[in-house]
């Protein structure tokens, strides 16, 4: 029988890009163009966020560490729906009292995707227009 080699995956530097980053009180392990649910946040659907509490940052080529924050390391995400996660059920049980209590607890969640991670020169800002208002005077 013929050895079957299976062919190497050719891979893209963009899949080994990684951050750790600190938000809503927790560490995430983000990865671009995939979707994370967070604990609720004030922001409306369609929004786009940047962290910039980055912990750790792999960009496929180096691997940098914060101490405790990568400088200029910026990780955008995009506001996708505000959802609430499943029921969880609190029981408790009093043995031989005939005491009971049942309560069911939905955590509120922000889905979001990560829309880009960068660093330092890497950040594609967007072009924010500003307008300024100038005063012209009548004699």
């Amino acid at each position: 029988m013929a050895d079957k080699k299976s062919s190497p995956k050719k891979e893209n530097p963009q899949d080994k890009t990684y951050a750790i980053v600190e938000a809503s009180g927790k560490q995430f392990w983000l990865q671009p163009n995939r979707y994370y649910d967070f604990d609720r946040c004030q922001a409306e659907v369609d929004d786009v966020l940047t962290l910039e509490n980055v912990l750790l940052l792999n960009d496929g080529k180096d691997l940098k560490l914060g101490k405790p924050y990568v400088k200029d390391a910026k990780v955008e995400i995009k506001v996708l729906e505000h959802r609430r996660g499943p029921k969880i059920i609190v029981y408790k049980m009093r043995p031989k009292k005939k005491t009971r209590r049942k309560n069911g607890h939905r955590q509120e969640l922000t889905r979001v995707l990560v829309q880009s991670i960068s660093i330092g020169s890497n950040t594609k800002k967007s072009k924010a227009v500003k307008t300024t208002a100038s005063k012209v005077e009548s004699d």
